[in-house]
């Protein structure tokens, strides 16, 4: 017999394996040791999953076979190998637990150590566990910190046999047994069987060892006498037997109690002592030390691998349990005496025993994530990152801190403190709404058919900002597949622009989706008010049939919805913001509308939602590590994100303008988004930028590309993500949505308000609501004018700026020499914006840019006061800002008002710029009196001049 068998045939002492793998069962290796050395049991944890998942290629046939069924999220593929291998094990071992009455033959999985400190956590994941394996011979391991105790007494009580783990004080041990002999009472007291529950209490043996050795030698070196010095180190190698020696008296002693004598009666098995972590680390002692010294009947040895081999080789068999109990008293007090608490070591080794199998578990979840997304190959959109070691460095730094401190895991779990505490745990709905609308996708296509059915050649959003500017993208991306109507999107109150979309479309084939989260939004209630009373000239009281509302519940949006006979009403989430809702409804709808098929596209997006996932740790998470990089840049001064993107997904850049801008810029920080600047040589740039770059692999145009590695040889900060079809835009949104919210933590600010947009749409009502008293906005007086301009500037700006009153050209070139390095030019533009005025003014925007190197927005209003508006009032105060206002050909009437657009555009203009004055920036406005071409190319000439 060798020494393995003998352990259990001669002393009662059951062998358990540390170890688990895919191949060792498949292949016979685990069968073997149960026949052939009378292996009892088999013990997992992350750290053992870990190596064997992700140092290995035997799970990828497996993983493979899965990801052809479909995508899964991280988690459940981790699981289901961990499930598959504690079955397969639990069936070698089957024979062993019928032989033994239930006694023996156990394999063990681990409760999520990530839940450690959580009792509520930890009693939910045991009990999905203990079902999903559906073995009897299952423990699940729960580990012995102040959290997992109640769990350990709920758990026995309900029948699930445990494995306690994590325990390294003789006190922590007794409440441990005392748990579970009040768990198997309950469960007695309730009439039910317990003589099938089994538990071991895992005592974890060389840790102790390997924290008391360095304590002592820290103590023994300050010690000036040789005889105490040498009695203190006589210590070493001793203190971690002498402790669970000491701890299987309390086992005999609570097992011999009167309250256990009863259960016993009922057939209860006590919970036996389990040495666990019985690998030698110092190798000056035996590498069989922690097996030889510990044997006593009625416990479990667990063993790795190479334990096991030595002591078959040569390991020595003797009860040793109860040996020197004297000796080993004497360890203990002389320990306490040196001034070390054993019970300090203990918290302190859970402590670091949690964190360990917590990293273990990022890099398995790690590791996974890796091999799901190699799978997935092109499906899933890339990234990659370029930057400065500097850069780098600091990138790295805040990915290991999001990682140490979960934070990924608590954004998903709606934990304000990831941010700052505020209410952002209100507007987090976003992260599961995939989700949710993937169970309405029968819905979509619903609505998607009846669409088609009633024959629209058109379908118009009516909104703004984050109701306006995700369909804006899917319909300049996407277009409308055939029999579906063309998508245009209405975002100005500019009555021209109102206008020019009436003249465009035939109103009795042409459906108005009306979208406004709040209802309450001046913009989109006077765009429904105008079409709804226009559509009642032409098609009487069938009007409400060519409208639908997109509206969270309970808003005055849906009140009027029903009062006016809307086909359909479409509700959004209250808990999602308006910037992170293009993946609900507000986006849903138009897609619908022009034929995209929803399913399909869920699916796609859901592929990144799964990639960022609260299991997917932060160094392999896209959207985290994103984040983590343009967080960190601001952080480094490079905070003007530069969005360049190929020519079929260009539009993106204005979704994710509003995104980054709305969320990030407050508090005086944040990120500068950047969009519609082509991009040009390094020379052309500050040293304040990073380039964001969404290449589409089919359709990409080298000049980007060359233009894009001539900026990271000059050591520009560049991020690639490469999408291989238009289809898999979907996965951007999510993938941003992440990144901004993670910048916004990194950044240090609350990323779900917008404090800033807010005090515009106050200014803008205040100012209407006054002219539709009195008839007219308050009149203004300019700085200057002349026959084709006006310059107005509030009194701080005015007073900076003396050469106003000398004219445009004098004006703007002293305005731009407030321009330093590190600033950026915006041009807010409230004439309508067509690609003739967005030439002219591309063309001296890119004249700034070049000559100045710095950053420049070209803005339209005032559709940008609900995206880039919140940053340029709220965020870093780098700006130079010069608005550009004209009045219109003619004003067009709201029904129900007393004002028209004209009115209402200019009151957001002024609005705008009152909040921008308030705000201590530098700015500019500059009105055309005249024609607005003329005006408009004088303006732009005016700009090029003054940086000429």
């Amino acid at each position: 017999m060798n020494a393995l068998k003998a352990l259990h045939d001669e002393q009662d002492q059951a062998v358990w394996l540390d170890f688990v793998a895919r191949g060792f069962i498949e292949k016979g290796e685990l069968k073997a040791l149960v026949e052939g050395d009378g292996l009892r049991g088999v013990t997992s944890n992350p750290a053992i999953f870990e190596k064997a998942i992700g140092h290995s290629d035997e799970y990828d046939a497996s993983l493979k076979r899965v990801m052809e069924g479909g995508d899964s999220r991280v988690i459940d593929l981790y699981e289901g190998l961990a499930v598959e291998d504690i079955q397969n094990a639990a069936d070698v071992l089957r024979p062993v637990y019928e032989a033994s009455d239930g006694a023996d033959g156990y394999v063990s999985l681990e409760v999520s150590p990530y839940l450690a400190l959580d009792t509520e956590a930890t009693l939910a994941e045991a009990r999905r566990l203990h079902g999903m394996v559906q073995r009897d011979n299952l423990m699940v391991k729960v580990p012995a910190t102040p959290e997992g105790i109640p769990a350990i007494r709920q758990l026995t009580a309900e029948g699930i046999s445990i494995n306690v783990t994590l325990l390294f004080s003789q006190g922590e041990y007794e409440k441990v047994a005392r748990a579970f002999v009040e768990g198997l009472a309950e469960r007695a007291k309730a009439g039910h069987d317990v003589s099938r529950i089994a538990s071991v209490a895992s005592f974890f043996i060389s840790r102790i060892d390997s924290l008391v050795d360095k304590l002592i030698d820290e103590k023994a070196a300050t010690l000036n006498d040789p005889v105490a010095k040498a009695a203190l180190e006589s210590l070493k190698g001793k203190v971690a037997i002498a402790n669970a020696k000491l701890a299987y008296q309390s086992y005999k002693a609570i097992f011999a109690e009167p309250a256990w004598q009863a259960l016993r009666e009922k057939g209860a098995k006590a919970q036996r002592l389990l040495w666990a972590s019985t690998g030698t680390k110092n190798k000056a002692y035996s590498d069989v030390l922690y097996v030889e010294e510990l044997i006593g009947p009625n416990t479990v040895n667990t063993m790795p691998p190479a334990t096991m081999d030595a002591f078959r080789d040569h390991g020595q068999v003797r009860p040793t349990i109860e040996e020197d109990l004297d000796g080993a008293r004497a360890v203990m007090n002389a320990l306490a005496k040196a001034g070390i608490d054993i019970e300090a070591v203990a918290r302190q080794l859970v402590e670091e025993g949690v964190q360990l199998f917590i990293d273990a578990a990022d890099k398995l979840l790690g590791a996974v994530a890796g091999k799901r997304a190699a799978l997935l190959g092109h499906r899933l959109n890339s990234q990659s990152f370029a930057s400065a070691e500097d850069l780098e460095k600091k990138t790295a730094e805040v990915v290991e801190s999001w990682r140490a401190s979960g934070a990924i895991r608590r954004l998903w779990a709606h934990d304000k403190t990831v941010w700052s505490d505020a209410d952002e745990d209100r507007w987090l709905g976003w992260l599961r709404i995939v989700e949710d609308e993937r169970a309405k996708a029968a819905d979509y296509a619903a609505f998607a058919d009846w669409v088609k059915a009633r024959g629209f050649r058109d379908a118009v959003v009516l909104g703004m900002g984050g109701s306006s500017l995700g369909p804006e993208v899917l319909s300049l991306t996407f277009g409308s597949r055939e029999g579906f109507p063309k998508l245009r999107i209405l975002d100005s109150t500019h009555p021209d622009e109102v206008r020019a979309v009436e003249a465009a479309i035939d109103l009795p084939n042409t459906l108005f989706i009306v979208a406004s989260k709040s209802g309450s939004t001046l913009e989109p209630n006077v765009f429904r008010d105008y079409f709804l009373g226009r559509m009642k000239e032409v098609v009487g009281a069938k009007a409400g049939s060519h409208f639908v509302a997109i509206t969270d519940p309970g808003s005055a949006m849906e009140t009027a919805a029903r009062d006016d006979g809307f086909e359909k009403i479409f509700f959004g989430v209250p808990q999602i913001g308006g910037r992170y809702s293009v993946l609900s409804a507000f986006g849903l709808v138009p897609a619908a509308a022009i034929g995209i098929d929803i399913a399909e596209f869920l699916d796609c997006a859901r592929a990144m939602v799964r990639s960022c996932g609260p299991a997917v740790p932060p160094s392999e998470n896209p959207g985290v590590r994103l984040g983590a990089f343009l967080g960190a840049a601001a952080l480094q001064g490079r905070d003007k994100v530069t969005l360049v993107a190929s020519p079929d997904i260009a539009s993106f850049g204005g979704w994710a303008e509003q995104l980054i801008a709305e969320s990030t810029g407050k508090q005086g920080k944040g990120l500068i988004p950047i969009d519609g600047e082509p991009v040009d040589v390094p020379a052309a740039y500050g040293h304040d930028r990073v380039f964001v770059y969404l290449r589409l692999a089919r359709h990409a145009v080298e000049a980007q590309d060359e233009a894009l590695r001539a900026l990271e040889r000059e050591g520009h900060p560049v991020v690639r993500i490469g999408l291989e079809t238009v289809e898999q835009l979907p996965q951007e949104f999510f993938r941003f949505e992440m990144a901004t919210a993670v910048a916004g933590a990194v950044i240090g600010i609350n990323p779900f308000d917008q404090p800033d947009v807010e005090a515009s749409k106050v200014e803008t009502k205040k100012l209407f609501a006054a002219a539709e008293a009195s008839g007219a906005l308050p009149a203004e007086t300019p700085v200057f004018t002349d026959e084709t301009v006006a310059l107005y500037a509030d009194p701080a700006n005015a007073e900076a700026l003396p050469q106003a009153g000398e004219g445009l050209e004098a004006a703007l070139k002293a305005h731009l020499g407030r321009i330093k390095a590190g600033d950026y030019l915006a041009l807010l533009a409230y004439v309508p914006r067509d690609a003739d005025h967005q030439a002219v003014l591309q063309e001296a925007r890119l004249a700034v840019r070049d000559a100045r190197h710095v950053a420049t927005c070209l803005e339209f209003g005032p559709r940008f006061l609900h995206s880039t508006g919140q940053a340029y009032k709220g965020g870093p105060d780098t700006g130079v800002f010069v608005q550009i206002t004209a009045d219109p050909t003619a004003d067009l009437a709201i029904p129900g008002r007393k004002l028209g657009f004209a009115t209402v555009v200019a009151a957001q203009a002024r609005g705008d710029f009152a909040v921008l004055a308030e705000r201590g920036r530098r700015a500019l406005r500059v009105h055309i009196t005249g024609d607005l071409e003329a005006g408009l190319t004088r303006v732009a000439a005016a700009l090029k001049a003054a940086v000429g």
